[in-house]
């Protein structure tokens, strides 16, 4: 369905020339879900906004293609007419963005907003958009939709504008959804919720969903495949429960120590040392994970990565993987 190929993106800053990705590439079928993770700052958000095309003024692809299929035809989504792409943003590719105060319009309504999208890219009629907008609200589990249908925005709390927002990318049954944290704001039982409602249309209309989170117990309830981004690299993908049982980038390795687990004490989690590396130095070594990596040898300083094969679909960018 959708296939991410060698994508590179870079921001043109005062400050120099960042390079937010580089070479990215993986590929998502149709019912399936995908978990992007990674620190901040690792590319996950801007990765999702090339995809779609939306990236600011700032930020320019410069190599690579994002190859969306629809039965038999193909089109590289870089290359398509803005107007062409508009069409399909919103109903056929949408977005839960991570930020819901932002996305929303603070002065128009709840209501109007949802069925300015209804209208705009879907096909019922006049009298029936009310009603589906209704629906949408409460199957996102928002109490008194009525009330919540004629609301402002700025009226409601942070956790029923992310639900607001959910029910708007979701609003046309896109093929593709990308959603940006998506449970920001809300509590643990909505949370559960708002992931199982999104796993069901996944599997039920065949909606491929690209999950981006900070959260790895969620990423692995509810994810397929997972990919790991750290400083703008994919340097791990796999089905979720090999990359889980036994990671092999020692990134990935130490993201899972570091996570909190009901079982663990304060004194077992182990942080990751080291800060992201500035993405503006102009000789960035192949591996940016070189500094925090305990197993950083000359070849990693010199010698250009490529991914090799560990397992089945799992793929690793590390010249000393973790074995057995």
């Amino acid at each position: 369905m959708l296939s991410v190929r060698d994508l590179s993106v870079e921001f043109r800053t005062r400050n120099g020339i960042v390079k937010a990705l580089e070479n990215i590439s993986f590929h998502i079928e149709q019912g399936e879900t995908v978990g992007i993770v990674g620190e901040s700052g690792s590319g996950k958000s801007v990765l999702a906004l090339a995809i779609l095309g939306i990236l600011d003024r700032a930020g320019h692809v410069t190599a690579g293609e994002v190859l969306w299929s629809q039965q038999t035809e193909t089109y590289n989504l870089l290359k398509m007419p803005e107007k062409t792409l508009r069409q399909l943003r919103g109903k056929d590719l949408s977005m839960i963005f991570q930020n819901p105060r932002v996305a929303l319009n603070p002065i128009r309504k709840v209501g109007k907003q949802l069925v300015d999208v209804l209208r705009c890219h879907g096909d019922l009629p006049r009298n029936q958009l009310k009603q589906r907008a209704l629906e949408l609200l409460a199957s996102v589990k928002i109490p008194d939709p009525q009330q919540r249908y004629n609301a402002y925005p700025y009226e409601l709390s942070g956790g029923l504008c992310q639900r607001i927002m959910i029910a708007l990318a979701l609003a046309c049954s896109p093929q593709l959804l990308i959603a940006d944290e998506p449970t920001t704001g809300l509590d643990v039982t909505t949370q559960a919720t708002v992931m199982s409602l999104l796993k069901g249309l996944a599997t039920e209309q065949q909606m491929a969903t690209i999950v981006i989170t900070h959260d790895l117990a969620l990423a692995s309830e509810y994810c397929d495949r997972i990919i790991v981004m750290h400083a703008g690299h994919v340097v791990e993908s796999a089905p979720t429960h090999p990359l889980f049982n036994q990671p092999h980038h020692p990134y990935t390795a130490k993201l899972i120590a570091a996570t909190p687990e009901p079982h663990k004490g304060f004194d077992q989690l182990i942080p990751i040392l080291g800060s992201l590396p500035d993405l503006r130095q102009t000789n960035l070594p192949p591996c940016r994970f070189i500094s925090r990596c305990d197993r950083a040898t000359e070849t990693c300083q010199q010698q250009p990565l490529t991914h090799q094969q560990v397992g089945p679909d799992h793929w690793v960018r590390c010249w000393h993987p973790l074995v057995n």
